[in-house]
């Protein structure tokens, strides 16, 4: 009973850090809103102003040439007007000159205010978007701690080792939820509150320093925005490769195991035979999670120079091999200390109705091979 307590005391505790993490994304997406709806506002007063000073334009430029015209024809019969009528011929052609140049001025710092309006719109608009994807993100993921994962613990209750392994999901899971919330604390949501704080400065850079200024000063927002938005769709593809359900598994594979490659500078050779065929999502899911696992696993513990993937499909089974050339390890004391990494691949396999085997030594590298059956595979077209 006790430890059916503590089970659901750390579920209890996973939940509140995910529930908090979707009202802190949920925080920005409605900062993000409120000031989209403003700048709409101030687009339609602005396009307001700039059709009511066409107007005025268009109707004082007519104006200032009936005002041209009548000086002219003063000054071609000078001798026909008073001195008065002269002095007020020039006057106010001059003065209708002016205030067409002003008006002129005034209409462009309107068309550039809007213009920048517009573009602050279209990226506001994004970050709203992509806000909105990373609050579904986490709701799927607060579903299943809230449904799937108790129900995992009350399966695993009465076994000991299985209880052991369900302890062990839940604590991973928790640290996976807190950098999740922390990775979109301290990048996406601090970068975002930036972002805001240095819109709101462009205008008064413009009117203090000119227009360059404010125009480096745009340049500067959306390098910030573009590392914010690589930032978002990295988190997201942790939580779940969306190009699983786009390309299928042979290409999310390759860039995933190029994305590796970069981050890490370890050298990953992918190989893939057969046909390109689109197998069930479940199926692809857990293939992908496992050769996720497998390259994660020699990355951290084996310090490899080389990792090779090749990946055999066919119609009826899926074979993996994994293999890399690292420090490698003792299979037999790895199964007495119950490897955390081993016991997830070993339960998703179980799940697949597949086969894991792992040949490995000290100093003689690591090979992982996965055998899975295929049904309902459809070959890409």
């Amino acid at each position: 009973m006790s430890t059916k307590l503590t089970l659901d005391e750390i579920i209890d505790k996973m939940l509140n850090t995910v529930e908090h993490s979707k009202e802190q994304i949920f925080e920005i997406s409605e900062n993000s809103r409120e000031e989209y709806e403003a700048l709409q506002q101030e687009l339609t007063e602005i396009r307001e102003k700039v059709a009511a000073i066409i107007d005025k334009s268009e109707k004082t430029d007519m104006h200032a040439r009936f005002a041209r015209n009548h000086l002219a024809e003063v000054s071609r019969h000078f001798k026909s007007y008073s001195n008065e009528e002269v002095k007020k011929a020039y006057e106010q052609a001059n003065e209708l000159q002016v205030e067409l140049a002003i008006l002129q001025q005034e209409e462009k710092q309107l068309r550039e205010r809007r213009d920048q309006v517009e573009r602050r719109l279209l990226h506001l608009e994004g970050t709203i978007d992509r806000a909105e994807m990373l609050v579904g993100q986490v709701s799927v993921v607060y579903n299943f701690l809230a449904g799937d994962l108790k129900e995992v613990g009350e399966i695993v209750e009465d076994a000991k080792e299985k209880q052991q392994f369900g302890l062990k999901i839940i604590e991973a899971q928790e640290e996976e939820r807190k950098r999740v919330a922390r990775e979109i604390h301290d990048g996406p949501a601090q970068m975002l509150a930036n972002v805001l704080l240095r819109s709101e400065l462009v205008e008064r850079v413009r009117d203090e320093k000119g227009m360059d200024a404010a125009v480096e000063e745009i340049r500067d927002l959306r390098v910030m925005i573009r590392s914010s938005l690589a930032e978002v769709r990295r988190i997201i593809y942790d939580l779940r490769p969306m190009a699983l359900d786009d390309l299928g598994l042979i290409p999310t594979l390759k860039k995933y195991l190029k994305n590796v490659e970069e981050h890490t500078g370890l050298n990953i050779l992918f190989t893939h035979m057969g046909r390109q065929l689109r197998l069930p999502p479940n199926l692809e899911v857990g293939l992908f999670r496992l050769v996720q696992e497998a390259v994660q696993n020699a990355y951290k513990h084996a310090d490899p120079r080389e990792v090779k993937v090749k990946m055999e499909m066919k119609p009826s089974r899926v074979v993996i091999v994994i293999k890399d050339d690292g420090k490698g390890f003792d299979t037999a004391n790895a199964s007495k200390e119950k490897s955390f990494g081993l016991m997830g691949m070993r339960e998703r396999i179980n799940v697949l109705k597949g086969e894991l085997t792992i040949d490995s030594a000290p100093n003689k590298g690591t090979i992982v091979i996965i055998q899975v059956p295929v049904e309902g595979a459809k070959a890409k077209a």
